[in-house]
């Protein structure tokens, strides 16, 4: 079966069991049946490697035992299958005996069920489930690789359940800002937001390129690692990687922000920085209190480049991509968190993105952010990529894919101001790709709007995604305006 059509399928499924309500409800399932499908595919490889393999799970629980059976006769279904999974397979995974000298393989599974549910009541819904999640082949390789088509689905669903700041970063983009920052063989490279794992696979199979003896591959698996906050995401990603051959995925089921950045010691620190941390986010005063209050905000993507700020080490690599709003100066903090990223570091480059780049999934435009821990910034190249007039990026009709990330490669390596064609010589000129000093953006402020798109794109928002718009402005606006209410007391001096 074509993957494509698999998540279709699945939910025809789940529209049949009574037990399942909603959006979230159905990745549940999926999720969860996932993990335990791919995890006995890795066991058939350790089993094959290892004379003295031995499962971190029971017999009766392995994927290959319980969900395929000897033959179709003796396959469990109905209320025996539904007896099974809610009274055995759960309690005794979500259980696992866990010690200090636990197996990662064995702590991975307790972690991943931890927090998994069975929502279906239908034995032979959950069969049907079964079996059709059986039928995808991961050791062919053009399946393995179309398994992303089933991670940007779920993400899909994810949004359309109302979980804000959660997207699929287009592969594209990954591998760019993966090849762009060069993550280096032996040293730390880390993603605290990591969704999916998407900057994280592209980071492994950058390394791999690098290997030289067959124990990097173990040098590899211990210095790149993830944080995910979302259940759902980090069941995905620690799938994800042990599909892309990474046997003990690092992967931690946390919030990166509930640390205060002052603490960190120089051991948790790390050498290269790969992300997309969620935007439009809100985190509450528990959390805010872990950042200086001169840099303190509620917006999440902020609080990431403070969190980056803090734990890349001295000549530390970052590739992160941030929205619009970032480059912008609407607020003291941010512009604080700005000063204090070109003060410490060298931002190189900025690379302004069309708005459709990340469509389906959100209109808002975005940008990309590459800077070296290594002292001050002394000037920042601007680039803006432009699509041919009229063209957007569409996930089926026109997908954005690496190879039409070339002029950005072309400009990369042979950097050239460029400015824009202009109708009437009257006109202000403006640029395509400019050098932009650190005198100048210390003006202005850290207003970083250079080498904007000249013509808007015309997004049209649903009525839901239009009153959502509408709050978010307006929260922005009404902070604003507190703030310069507070500047103005304070030089009137009235309490």
């Amino acid at each position: 079966m074509a993957l494509g059509n698999l998540i279709k399928s699945w939910e025809n499924i789940m529209r049949d069991d009574d037990g399942v309500n909603g959006t979230v409800q159905v990745l549940s399932q999926l999720v969860w049946m996932l993990f335990l499908k791919v995890y006995d595919l890795r066991e058939d490889m350790w089993e094959f490697r290892e004379d003295d393999f031995k499962s971190a799970i029971p017999e009766n629980c392995r994927w290959r035992n319980w969900a395929k059976g000897k033959s179709q006769k003796e396959q469990m279904t109905g209320d025996t299958l539904v007896d099974f999974v809610d009274n055995t397979l759960f309690p005794t995974l979500k259980k696992l005996s866990v010690t200090a000298e636990s197996s990662k393989r064995k702590i991975i599974v307790r972690d991943m069920m931890a927090e998994s549910y069975n929502y279906m009541k239908d034995g032979v819904c959950i069969r049907k489930a079964v079996n059709l999640l059986d039928s995808i082949d991961f050791e062919n390789q053009e399946e393995l690789h179309a398994f992303n088509v089933i991670y940007e689905t779920l993400l899909r669903g994810l949004q359309s359940a109302g979980r804000s700041g959660e997207f699929y970063t287009p592969r594209a983009i990954t591998k760019f800002i993966t090849e762009k920052v060069n993550p280096e063989l032996g040293k730390i490279t880390a993603d605290f937001a990591c969704g999916t794992g998407g900057f994280l696979i592209d980071a492994v199979e950058h390394l791999r390129k690098q290997i030289k003896r067959a124990e990097d591959n173990a040098v590899i698996e211990n210095t790149v690692f993830g944080i995910e906050k979302k259940q759902f995401p980090y069941m995905l990603c620690a799938t994800n990687m042990l599909l892309h051959d990474v046997d003990y995925p690092r992967i931690s089921h946390a919030n990166s922000l509930a640390k205060n950045v002052r603490e960190y010691k120089d051991s948790e620190k790390v050498d290269f920085v790969l992300m997309n941390p969620p935007y439009g986010g809100h985190e509450q005063e528990g959390i805010q209190v872990n950042f200086p209050s001169k840099l303190r905000s509620s917006e999440t993507a902020n609080l990431f480049m403070i969190e980056i700020l803090y734990r890349l080490k001295n000549n530390g690599r970052c590739g992160v991509v941030l929205p619009d709003g970032f480059l912008q100066n609407d607020d003291a903090s941010l512009i604080a968190i700005k000063k204090k990223l070109f003060d410490e570091c060298d931002v190189h480059t900025i690379i302004r993105l069309p708005s459709s780049c990340f469509a389906p999934y959100t209109s808002i435009a975005t940008n990309l952010l590459f800077f070296d821990k290594r002292g001050g910034t002394k000037e920042t190249w601007f680039y803006r990529f432009d699509l041919p007039s009229g063209q957007k990026f569409s996930m089926k009709k026109n997908p954005i894919t690496r190879e039409k990330l070339g002029d950005i490669d072309k400009w990369w390596d042979n950097r050239v101001e460029i400015k824009d064609e202009k109708e009437d010589e009257s006109l202000t000129t403006t640029y395509k790709a400019k050098c932009v000093s650190i005198d100048e953006i210390a003006e202005g402020n850290y207003n970083l709007d250079f080498c904007g798109f000249p013509n808007e794109e015309k997004i049209i928002l649903s009525p839901e995604e239009t009153i959502e718009h509408f709050k978010k402005e307006r929260d922005r606006l009404d902070k604003k305006l507190d703030e310069k209410l507070k500047v103005i007391l304070k030089l009137l001096e009235v309490k």
